[in-house]
């Protein structure tokens, strides 16, 4: 039995500390202004309707009004966050064009691929974390399956026929059901589809039983009945499904996975605006509107310098990568 690692844990109680400070006067940086003479552009590597897609959206929005110019949210599919990613990395260093990320585009994908078009840590210059926002393992309701248990006795009776879809190889949604595979010892077929939004739709059709999505874009589907939640991959609870189990309570022993999303531009871009964005996006999370939306979606904001944010992301790589190697698990 492999052990699975505990991801983030030290990461997050560092950038959960410094929420407070982060939140009060501006850094110098900040006090000289960042004002983008055009409209800015956020490139999300995933289809819209997942998590990162809302939370992209929600903060176009807000720093729209604080920049007095359009912020724009182009999705940019295909390739596990591939394609949009590289589009990021790609763009002029001019603080028009920001990226948005994900523990898989750049932590997970570093190792998963064999050869990316692009450097994960020299490419980049990391702005801000946003948000961690639990997977859920659901199934779809005419699933004769009740709880993780059922799942894990349904796939063992017959191994490698029972299919989980996911956003794309490499997704976080992919490693979380590739971990269930591995810890709970089943065999259960992979079908990845180009973002959340479209395997979602199968899964509610019942052409895929069972899927590990966000809680952000589940949850309208659990509450709904046409899914069932089995169990979080978090380590607690989420206070939106409380009577939904964690995997680790569920009998999947160790089981945890903590998605974060943040912000990215392009390397090069000039350390004065990277801190103004960073700052600026503190402010957007601090608005209780913003962090009431948050909590609806089941999405936890975090806070870090860029710097910190980029020594998380080399530390993600690391992880990742050795355990990745560890389970063999590679891209399709």
């Amino acid at each position: 039995m492999i052990r699975f690692p505990t991801f983030l844990r030290r990461q997050l109680l560092l950038t959960l500390t410094l929420s407070a400070c982060l939140a009060g006067a501006p850094t110098g940086a900040a006090a000289q202004g960042y004002s983008p003479a055009r409209a800015v552009k956020f490139i999300v590597p995933f289809p819209p309707g997942g998590a990162i897609d809302t939370l992209a959206r929600l903060t176009a929005q807000q720093l729209s009004i604080a920049w007095g110019q359009p912020v724009t949210v182009e999705n940019r599919p295909g390739a596990g966050g591939v394609i949009g990613t590289e589009a990021v990395a790609r763009a002029a260093p001019d603080g028009l064009t920001f990226g948005w990320g994900a523990v898989s585009t750049h932590g997970i994908n570093a190792t998963l691929y064999r050869k990316l078009p692009y450097d994960t840590l020299k490419d980049f210059a990391p702005v801000a974390p946003v948000a961690i926002v639990p997977n859920l393992l659901v199934v779809n309701a005419n699933l004769p399956v009740q709880t993780v248990q059922d799942l894990v006795t349904l796939a063992r009776q017959q191994p490698g026929k029972l299919s989980y879809a996911s956003a794309g190889s490499g997704t976080t949604l992919h490693m979380s059901c590739e971990l269930f595979k591995r810890i709970a010892n089943v065999d259960l077929l992979h079908v990845p589809y180009k973002g959340s939004g479209p395997a979602l739709t199968d899964v509610l059709a019942g052409e895929v039983p069972v899927m590990c999505d966000s809680v952000t874009s589940a949850l309208p589907h659990v509450r709904s009945g046409k899914l069932r939640a089995l169990g979080i991959t978090s380590t607690r609870r989420s206070a939106l499904l409380p009577a939904v189990p964690t995997l680790a309570e569920a009998g999947v022993k160790d089981y945890e996975m903590n998605p974060w999303f943040g912000v990215f531009a392009p390397a090069g871009t000039a350390a004065a605006t990277v801190a103004q964005v960073n700052h600026d996006i503190q402010k957007v999370l601090a608005i209780p509107a913003v962090r009431t939306r948050l909590t609806e979606i089941g999405a936890e904001p975090m806070s870090a310098t860029p710097e910190q944010f980029a020594a998380m992301v080399r530390a993600d790589v690391d992880k990742w990568g050795r355990l990745i190697k560890a389970l063999g698990i590679t891209a399709d």
